[in-house]
């Protein structure tokens, strides 16, 4: 069974806003995008907009669809994975609400390299959107609910 998620790129003067977790199999820190499961019932947008405030509580306005990427990841789960470029207010600290995330760093391309990922779909996510990779929102229909 594929498990959706949603990640959220948030680039500021060449840096990337990143969270630091565990990634539940050892206690080692790794990086990611705010990023998470999407609930059921949840749209896709609503899904990033809240993960981006749970795991930075930061409000994220979503401005554009990077990708969709598929992973198997070590522990054999499949994952679909649904990446969004977007924008936090300026002069605001990310401070999490999720017990689980460890804290929020800003990082270059550069430093991220050298920085242990929580997958190969971290990386991957922002050199696409580096590479100037966006499609329209529009693209991402909302929640329709049949009667």
């Amino acid at each position: 069974m594929w498990a959706l998620t949603v990640a959220a790129i948030i680039e500021r003067d060449g840096r990337f806003l990143f969270v630091e977790e565990t990634d539940g199999a050892s206690p080692e820190r790794v990086f990611n995008q705010p990023a998470g499961h999407v609930e059921p019932g949840e749209g896709l947008l609503d899904a990033v907009r809240r993960e981006v405030r749970e795991e930075t509580g930061l409000a994220f306005t979503p401005e554009a669809l990077v990708g969709i990427y598929q992973l198997q990841a070590r522990n054999g789960k499949d994952y679909c994975r649904v990446c969004f470029r977007g924008t936090v207010p300026e002069g605001t600290e990310a401070i999490p609400e999720d017990p689980d995330i460890l804290g929020c760093r800003w990082l270059s391309r550069g430093e991220l390299a050298f920085a242990p990922l929580r997958s190969g779909l971290v990386l991957r996510c922002v050199d696409d959107a580096l590479a100037g990779t966006d499609y329209p929102l529009a693209l991402v229909a909302g929640v329709r609910r049949e009667r």
